[in-house]
């Protein structure tokens, strides 16, 4: 068994069996939901920048609403709580494929994130209804 401390690659290597495996679907799964939506955020000025207001309007409603989950459940993903079924592991990226420092910091990079990018997209709106 890798060591999580000196290894940082520990997080991809699991033991096998039936809980492992339960374990590291969660853990694809959680990543590829983390991942669409922070492709959501990098998109929104995109969409913006290119006058398709609507298209990041519901990226934005999109991101909300995954922010509402995270609020209505004490500001975890339920996807942590699937993946804390399978291992007692309580690190901050024991259910996801993220390094250790991304993991613990998501919340704050990513709100920041979504915080300027939706100032961005709301300037670019009200600069192009002003020259209307």
């Amino acid at each position: 068994m890798r060591n999580k401390v000196t290894d940082p690659l520990s997080c991809c290597f699991t033991e096998n069996g039936p809980m492992h495996t339960a374990l590291r679907a969660v853990k694809v799964i959680h990543t590829l939901v983390w991942a669409l939506f922070v492709s959501c955020i990098l998109a929104i000025p995109i969409f913006a920048w290119r006058g398709r207001f609507g298209s990041a309007a519901v990226l934005a409603i999109f991101v909300f609403a995954e922010i509402s989950v995270l609020i209505t459940n004490n500001g975890r993903c339920t996807l942590t709580n699937v993946a804390a079924r399978y291992t007692d592991d309580r690190s901050d990226n024991f259910d996801i494929y993220l390094p250790l420092w991304l993991a613990r910091n998501n919340k704050v990079i990513f709100g920041w994130l979504f915080t300027v990018v939706l100032v961005f997209a709301l300037a670019l709106w009200l600069k192009s209804s002003s020259s209307v």
